[in-house]
């Protein structure tokens, strides 16, 4: 097994996650500045700034699903580098909050584009054996990308004056430039990814969908050798050979009907739910929410953004955890692993909140609560959903899947600042706990493992033999 070219590929798929993790969270640091400088106030208007770039995700993860299946998973990687590269730069030099929300929406197509075709790319070429470690290494590039938005954040601030006064931030030139340079730095990895997807193969299980028998072989004998490549390609072919018999329908988005075929809808299900229950689990609050958690915790804006580089640096930690993991333990005991511990992290934070302690006894439990997410729903999230759907839906179910999940995460992100004001920020994350806990038992009851084992026996095991009568053995 030609171990280092395979990870050399995914190596550069993963970049695509980078992208996304430092697109996804830059605005955090960002926020006191930007508001201040678009005079935000409204808490309805300060939730649709933070979201808003989730309306891009939901179309780049829904919309572009069917265009992968037509065209490859290679040109949407592409089209996404352009994307990232483009409304970066166009986000950070907006002079009008239209302009600046147009962007913003625009960057979130090339993160759910990111979002949905890095993991699939790398789990159509990885080997069953590698496959979870390094799905999981484009949460690890995710990671990577939300730490480097801290330190760019953190970077462009630290020269701030200890104390400095927030009425004083707009007319300065913190808040009328450095927010800007917070988001354009993601210009510069864009290009490299741009350059780098150039050089990878198209996903091989997909140049055998598109009868490109010859590209595929030599993919696979790249990967495995010749006699790895003939039974790589006999067992794809003997997916797609099982076909739905109604007439194919055209046009670019028919493509979904699959999803309809008898069995799928019970799969894709538990594919939106693990998606929903990532964002509902409450972490991305933290992540899109820091300053005003921090903030309330008894932190000024210079110590905030030294306390969210910190939070960057333990959620990095726990996903090389995660990815050390993933193949050994499995998906499953490390999800209800998360489950468990980010709903008594919550439990944790809440009562902090209700007493109104102060400092580390409020950041401690936010900690905990990321290593718990960075060794599970993180991670594994995306690595089951790259692996449950079966060959000839994989596309549109993933685009399905991750476009219910930056729903969610829409959902999530703009109605925690309502939600804190009618709740309170420890009855709001008593509710996250609660959310975590339901996932648990989910979980516990349906989610089968999937370690180790060929997509193509993973289709066979959730589906049956028989596809006329066929649901999911769970």
């Amino acid at each position: 097994m030609n171990i280092k070219y395979v990870a050399g590929i995914c190596f550069v798929a993963t970049m695509g996650g980078l992208l996304f993790g430092y697109d996804w969270v830059v605005i955090g640091g960002a926020k006191p500045f930007f508001e201040k400088y678009f005079e935000i106030h409204s808490e309805h208007i300060r939730g649709w700034t933070n979201s808003c770039a989730l309306l891009g995700c939901l179309v780049g993860a829904l919309g572009t699903g069917p265009l992968s299946e037509r065209w490859g998973r290679k040109k949407m990687l592409l089209l996404a580098a352009v994307l990232f590269a483009v409304s970066s730069v166009l986000t950070g030099w907006a002079w009008a909050f239209n302009d600046f929300i147009f962007w913003r929406i625009a960057g979130g197509i090339a993160i759910g584009m990111a979002a949905a075709f890095s993991p699939v790319y790398i789990a159509e070429i990885a080997p069953a054996e590698y496959r979870g470690r390094l799905v999981a290494f484009n949460q690890l590039a995710i990671v990577i990308g939300i730490l480097l938005a801290q330190l760019v954040n953190w970077g462009i601030v630290v020269s701030m004056p200890t104390g400095f006064s927030e009425e004083l931030i707009r007319d300065s030139w913190y808040g009328q430039y450095a927010w800007r340079w917070m988001f354009s730095a993601v210009a510069v990895p864009s290009v490299v990814f741009f350059v780098g997807v150039l050089l990878i193969p198209e996903s091989p299980r997909w140049l055998v969908k598109a009868g490109l028998m010859e590209q595929a072989r030599e993919v696979f004998r790249l990967v495995g050798g010749e006699q790895y490549a003939d039974a790589e390609i006999a067992a794809v072919q003997t997916s797609l050979r099982q076909i739905d018999r109604e007439k194919p329908t055209s046009g670019v988005f028919s493509g979904y009907t699959k999803v309809l075929q008898p069995g799928m809808p019970l799969i894709l299900l538990m594919g939106c739910f693990l998606a929903v229950l990532q964002q509902w689990s409450g972490i991305n609050v933290i992540f899109n929410y820091a300053e005003e958690i921090f903030k309330a915790a008894g932190y000024d804006v210079k110590s905030i953004m030294f306390t969210i580089v910190f939070t960057g640096i333990v959620n990095l930690f726990a996903t090389f955890i995660a990815i050390q993991t993933v193949d050994r333990f499995g998906r499953r005991r490390l999800m209800l692993l998360g489950c468990a511990g980010i709903a008594l992290s919550h439990l944790l934070i809440a009562a902090a909140c209700f007493f109104g302690f102060k400092g580390m006894v409020v950041v401690a439990p936010v900690l905990l609560a990321l290593v718990f997410y960075g060794l599970s729903l993180a991670p594994v999230t995306w690595v089951l959903i790259a692996e449950i759907f079966p060959n000839r839906i994989r596309s549109e179910a993933v685009s399905i899947s991750t476009a219910a999940l930056w729903i969610a995460c829409f959902i999530l992100t703009y109605t925690f600042p309502p939600l804190t004001a009618l709740l309170g920020t420890a009855g709001t994350f008593v509710l996250y706990a609660v959310i975590c806990l339901v996932g648990f038992v989910f979980i516990a009851c349906r989610i089968p493992e999937t370690k180790g084992k060929s997509l193509e026996q993973i289709e066979r095991e959730l589906l049956g033999s028989d596809e006329k009568t066929a649901t999911p053995s769970l």
